[in-house]
């Protein structure tokens, strides 16, 4: 057997002795592991830091909205702002005008206001009278916002206040194309056509008043307005076509007789009271044109009893004459009466901004 040479047993030795010594120094590894392990601790906070700075950036700048002259409006400002417009809506709404013009004013010099604010000020005006102003804020509206279907149609009414009949037939055709493209809750087809059908009718557009009504009518949405039957009979009457005319007046009353039952108020049912009754004058008129003689008695009697039932004496005395009369009546040529221009009612709820 050969022995091991003496090196490779020095050799073992060294390699033994080296381990040794290099587990002699645990202490110094753990110390660099320590301090990997604080710079990855580091490194994230720096991270997450970065992040939660962003998104707070993010959030701020969100909250900020520029003014047309580059102001920075703060959240504050916009709070502010829509709390005054709130309280003036509440006031308008509850016929308290000049606190109502107060609050919405002072929301628009805060320069956080919306377009809304300017439609409602606009509204606010037209209720007292100033319609100068009220015009303002409804074209200040109208240039931030050319698609503005309210701020359109509450211009139509002001400017059929101001008798003029074109620019406001004008406004809502607009209003009903910007609602076409960007319908909003407040406004709804039937009252748009309903209110182009009066335009027309005041303009002498027979046809074209025709034509509108009907499509109000036919309108799946809202609750019909027996003015709609009342109008459209009267554009009847102007083209002759007296049948029509009768069955509007008809369906009027009819409408009228399911509302009265939940009126809320004696003045309500007294006022649609009064409504029925000239219905039934009108159509007992025309059917006296057409010779329905028995058709226009049992009218004449029907708005005698509304009458009576009104207390109204003296429409009762001419009633009383007009059926004394009824055998010898010779039927006369029936012609549209002038369209009376009713107040154009300012919105509440279904125009006041959302």
């Amino acid at each position: 057997m050969k022995k091991t040479p003496l090196k490779n047993t020095k050799s073992t030795k060294k390699v033994q002795n080296s381990n040794i010594k290099a587990a002699d120094k645990p202490v110094a590894k753990k110390a660099c592991t320590g301090s990997w392990s604080l710079s990855i601790y580091v490194y994230w906070f720096i991270i997450l830091f970065f992040i939660a700075a962003t998104f707070y950036i993010l959030g701020r700048s969100h909250d900020a909205i520029y003014s047309p002259s580059g102001a920075q409006i703060s959240e504050e400002q916009l709070l502010q702002a829509n709390d005054y417009y709130e309280n003036g809506k509440t006031k308008l709404l509850a016929g308290n005008i000049d606190d109502a013009l107060a609050d919405l004013t002072t929301a628009i010099e805060s320069g956080a206001a919306s377009i809304d604010t300017f439609i409602l000020r606009g509204e606010a005006y037209m209720q007292a009278g100033d319609y100068r102003n009220a015009m303002a804020d409804f074209d200040k509206a109208l240039e931030k916002d050319s698609q503005n279907a309210v701020a359109y149609y509450d211009r139509a009414l002001l400017n059929m206040r101001l008798e003029d009949y074109n620019a406001a037939l004008n406004d809502i055709n607009n209003a009903m194309a910007a609602n076409t493209t960007n319908p909003t809750p407040v406004l709804q087809l039937r009252d748009l056509y309903a209110k182009r059908g009066q335009l027309n009718l005041w303009l002498k557009n027979w046809e074209g008043a025709i034509a509108d009504y009907t499509n109000s009518l036919a309108r799946p949405e809202g609750v019909v307005n027996p003015t709609v039957y009342g109008e459209r009979a009267e554009a009847y009457t102007a083209i002759g076509n007296y049948v029509d005319a009768i069955n509007d007046y008809s369906s009027a009353v009819r409408v009228i007789s399911e509302q009265i039952q939940g009126a809320p108020t004696m003045a309500e049912r007294e006022n649609l009271s009064t409504r029925a009754m000239d219905y039934f004058e009108k159509s007992a008129a025309l059917n006296v044109n057409l010779g329905n003689m028995d058709a226009a008695r049992s009218d004449l009697e029907s708005a005698r009893t509304i009458a009576a039932a009104l207390g109204d004496g003296e429409t009762v005395e001419r009633l009383d004459k007009l059926l004394a009369d009824m055998d010898t009546a010779q039927p006369v040529e029936q012609t549209p009466e002038t369209p009376v221009e009713a107040t154009p009612e300012v919105p509440t709820e279904t125009t006041v901004s959302e």
